[in-house]
């Protein structure tokens, strides 16, 4: 498939990485609705070309993403909100069923369901500077897009709860610090560093890749049994792959493995 091409998403690949840029500038890459349905196609098409392993998120200009739109707010009626917030919600829920890593590479500023499309993500990697809020309780709403769901399982219900209630925004430092960014890179070469991390990801087991992402998602809703179950019945499945046989092969040469997506049936 082809993903729906418009003026506010500009999609690019790169052998094994499918780079999706939010292109609204002149509004801080505010979400449109052709925005959210590009994302949605893109991380469709990741989950059905085997030749795509990491999929990269990332906003031009001067900010990742400032969420809602400011020149909406205040005009839509209940259902079309409703329908809006829809749309959103059916993007979060693909991504988080994408069995690939995807990273949010943020920098400038994060704001309201632009976070949450950072937490979203499996990684979020930021540029030096850059700033993370949560603003919703600024215009009287609640956080939409996951971030009730997401913030409290990193930081924990109270520390999430203080950054909701007072929409003050955080360092990019005092947000690494939380746990909620992976690394932080330099203004002068932050691309770079990002297409290297992504470039490292895009070589590795992306089967394994897949079953990391799917059991560490599902841990947070099961019980130990169950996620000890879950680990034998996956192991014992992946043993008999291609990728563990080149990763053994490659340990005993001492060199790097060559992983290659393989389908597992599953």
């Amino acid at each position: 498939m082809e993903v729906n091409q418009s003026e506010d998403l500009l999609v690019t690949r790169n052998e094994g990485l499918l780079n999706l840029t939010l292109n609204r500038p002149d509004s801080l890459n505010a979400f449109s609705p052709e925005m959210i349905i590009g994302l949605k196609d893109a991380i469709t098409l990741a989950k059905r070309d085997q030749a795509i392993q990491v999929v990269t998120i990332s906003g031009t200009g001067r900010a990742f993403c400032s969420g809602g739109d400011v020149k909406t707010m205040g005009k839509k009626q209940p259902l079309e909100a409703y329908d809006h917030i829809g749309e959103l919600n059916e993007l979060i829920l693909s991504m988080r069923d994408l069995e690939k890593p995807i990273i949010a590479a943020v920098h400038g500023f994060a704001a309201g369901a632009g976070f949450n499309l950072a937490l979203a993500c499996d990684i979020i990697l930021a540029e030096e500077g850059s700033k993370f809020a949560l603003s919703f309780s600024k215009v009287g709403l609640i956080s939409d897009g996951g971030g009730l769901y997401f913030l409290p399982r990193l930081i924990g219900p109270y520390r999430a709860k203080e950054l909701l209630f007072s929409a003050e925004p955080i360092s990019v430092e005092e947000a690494y610090t939380l746990g909620i960014v992976n690394h932080i890179y330099p203004i002068s070469n932050f691309k770079e560093k990002v297409n290297e991390f992504a470039n490292k990801l895009a070589t590795g087991p992306s089967v394994a890749y897949g079953f990391i992402k799917k059991i560490t998602d599902q841990s947070f809703n099961s019980t130990l049994d169950e996620i000890l179950e879950l680990e034998r019945i996956t192991q014992a499945t992946i043993v008999s792959t291609e990728d563990h046989e080149e990763g053994i092969q490659a340990f005993k040469e001492k060199r790097q493995p060559n992983f290659r997506r393989v389908k597992t049936g599953i």
